[in-house]
């Protein structure tokens, strides 16, 4: 499961106000894609939903419950640009994940526990197209390539909520068709629910099952860091999570 609440969510710094009265509720598996003006909190949510800042107001619930007051394995991000180590390798790039979280100590494995984790490793690589390319370094490797290193670097933790944050902003056309139909096709495996930022609105409407407008409702000209970003428009799209039957 992976369900989604925010009640009344508040972002406020010193003298701004980044989001207000924030409340909206996401089944789980569903693909929701954040559009609005630059500057309008999109990110910030994002930020909030990974925990790497705490609202000021208001809760997020993940399943019914708090969510924890820092980032963990249960929520995944990738972002535009890409968060892979350029000294290891892709195989390497993808097992650290679980090697930092069945090894806290060492951050290493050995024997069985490793021989386990580079299977599922190769599992995951295999999954997001990169089997030729195990052992090549990041910088031998394309740009839609390294995104989707970046993808499974995320994935092999198996989280909740996959956050991405603008993540094929900086692609090619044909590249970013291709990373669609990968995305898409993990999404549905792994039924998972996804929050995406995004500024193109075609890129929007073709992956998303809902659309989320960000934007100002209250605008104060003398004090233009009054007031906040809200939820503007909730579309769902009518489009159905055709999960594939548990086996």
């Amino acid at each position: 499961m992976s369900q989604v609440s925010v009640r009344n969510l508040w972002m406020e710094y010193p003298g701004q106000t980044v989001l207000e009265r924030i409340d909206l509720e996401i089944a789980s598996g569903e693909f929701c894609v954040l559009i609005g003006p630059s500057g309008c909190g999109k990110t910030t949510f994002l930020r909030l939903l990974l925990s790497m800042e705490q609202p000021t107001r208001g809760e997020i619930l993940l399943d019914g419950e708090n969510l924890p007051v820092e980032p963990g394995p249960d929520r995944g991000v990738v972002f535009q640009r890409y968060s892979v180590f350029p000294h290891l390798t892709v195989i390497q790039n993808v097992i650290l994940g679980l090697e930092f979280a069945r090894s806290r100590g060492l951050g290493k494995l050995f024997g069985v526990a490793r021989r386990q984790a580079l299977e599922e490793a190769e599992r995951c690589i295999e999954s997001v197209g990169l089997a030729a390319s195990r052992d090549k370094y990041p910088s031998q490797l394309s740009g839609g390539m390294q995104q989707r290193l970046a993808i499974a670097q995320t994935l092999i933790r198996k989280p909740k909520l996959l956050l991405l944050d603008e993540p094929f902003g900086a692609l090619d056309p044909g590249t970013k068709h291709q990373m669609y139909d990968l995305t898409t096709r993990l999404w549905q495996e792994e039924k998972i629910t996804v929050f995406m930022v995004t500024h193109d609105l075609k890129e929007a409407f073709t992956l998303a099952t809902r659309v989320l407008t960000f934007d100002k409702v209250r605008i104060d000209p003398g004090a233009p860091g009054a007031y906040g970003a809200t939820i503007t428009f909730n579309l769902p799209l009518g489009k159905k999570h055709e999960f594939s039957a548990s086996p």
